[in-house]
This record gives structure tokens, C-alpha cells and sequence, in this order.
């Protein structure tokens, strides 16, 4: 399962893992939606309820993706966040891995619109 993230003209890959956090997010797309910056994290709030499972963590990759069952949020993590140690990158609590941006994370940062846009390919 691949999709496409736009923010402004950005555009970028990811490939979604085999997990039931992965499938029931690739089901609700597309969607749209005005974005948080938290440090190097993009946070958004999805219309989805999910638990943490097997895939959770509490210190991520750069590029990773993960669903935040606190705030029913899909992030994006690049970087160090407010509660990153050293050079780990820590969300605020642990999430769903379920997947990887594989093409441009390079375009990570300094955007002067909050608005994403994620849709299967």
C-alpha cells in the first residue's frame, strides 16, 4: 500500500507496513486536513479510534508514520521533537507505526501553509 502526501506544492511517498493501524487508515483515505507542527513532527487530528498495538513505540524513525491514539492523530515525524533526548525523535506519547515516507522527505519543513493532503496511489 503506497500513498501520495502533498503539503503545498511538496510532494511525497510512503509506503504503509502490513498492520491492522496501516489497513484501517488506507481505508478512510483520501483526506484533508489543517496540520500541527510539533518540533520536526506534522500531527493532524483523522476520523479514526484505534488503541496502541504490537507496533507501538516510543521513540520513532525519521520518516516514519504514526497514529497517535491520544489524539486520534496521523503523524509524520523528520526530526527531533520538544521531547526528543539527544538526537532520538520522541513523540509526546508512543504510536502505531504503520508506515514510511520512501520519496522526498527531504521536503520535510519550513512550510508556509498548514494544509495536507493524503490520497492512495
Amino acid at each position: 500500500m503506497k500513498v501520495k502526501i502533498v503539503i503545498e506544492n511538496k510532494e511525497m511517498i510512503a509506503e504503509l507496513l502490513d498492520n491492522v493501524t496501516a489497513k484501517e487508515i488506507y481505508g478512510i483515505l483520501p483526506f484533508e486536513s489543517r496540520f500541527n507542527q510539533w518540533g520536526e513532527e506534522i500531527y493532524f487530528e483523522i476520523p479514526l479510534s484505534l488503541e496502541l498495538d504490537s507496533s507501538a513505540k516510543e521513540i520513532v524513525k525519521k520518516g516514519d508514520l504514526g497514529y497517535w491514539p491520544s489524539g486520534n492523530c496521523f503523524c509524520i515525524f523528520w526530526g527531533k521533537t520538544p521531547a526528543s533526548k539527544g538526537e532520538e525523535i520522541r513523540p509526546a506519547s508512543a504510536v502505531n507505526v504503520f508506515g514510511k515516507i520512501t520519496e522526498g522527505i527531504e521536503k520535510l519543513g519550513n512550510f508556509k501553509s498548514d494544509f495536507i493532503r493524503i490520497e492512495k496511489i
